[in-house]
């Protein structure tokens, strides 16, 4: 049996998509972006955040067509931008969920055209990123499995925070 290295990606993420779907189906979304404690990131800035990173995974893999960019979510949920009780500034959960499902999904399908051969470039990214990340097929297994993962382990910590059991 022979395996992609498309395989070897998509196949754990999704994994993690339907682990995202158990983790956000019964949140309440009028809680969606409530912090039980100051530094605990909500889970509509977690998923919001997550969201935009398949839209990058396009442009490494040679399909920047695909993408459906949103500057407005770029800044809201972009890294190191402040995590806050909801005020207005975020989109609905219905939204939020919406759009990381979409996209998510959108990234895995795309993959099944992606020949080894391209994750086996340098990543386009320049700086720390291709620094720790250095080729393609290594930044896209980061960005739709563990970077996934660590954003989802944040949602099942605040889920317990905020009194709910847990999803799995």
């Amino acid at each position: 049996m022979s395996t992609t290295i498309s395989q070897i990606i998509a196949v754990p993420a999704e994994r993690a998509l339907g682990y995202a779907e158990a983790l956000l189906k019964d949140i309440p979304a009028e809680r969606f972006a409530h912090m039980p404690h100051p530094t605990m990131n909500h889970p509509a800035f977690n998923i919001g955040h997550l969201a935009g990173y398949p839209d990058r995974v396009f442009a490494m893999v040679g399909r920047p067509e695909l993408a459906k960019r949103r500057e407005d979510w770029d800044k809201l949920f972009a890294a190191g931008a402040p995590c806050v009780e909801q005020d207005g500034r975020y989109p609905a959960k219905q939204e939020i969920v919406e759009r990381f499902i979409e996209r998510s999904r959108a990234a895995i399908d795309a993959l099944a055209s992606v020949p080894d051969e391209v994750h086996g470039r340098q990543n386009p990214a320049e700086g720390r990123f291709r620094e720790m990340l250095p080729t393609i097929g290594i930044a896209v297994n980061f960005l739709l499995n563990s970077h996934v993962m660590m954003h989802l382990g944040q949602i099942s910590s605040w889920r317990r925070a905020v009194g709910l059991p847990s999803a799995m």
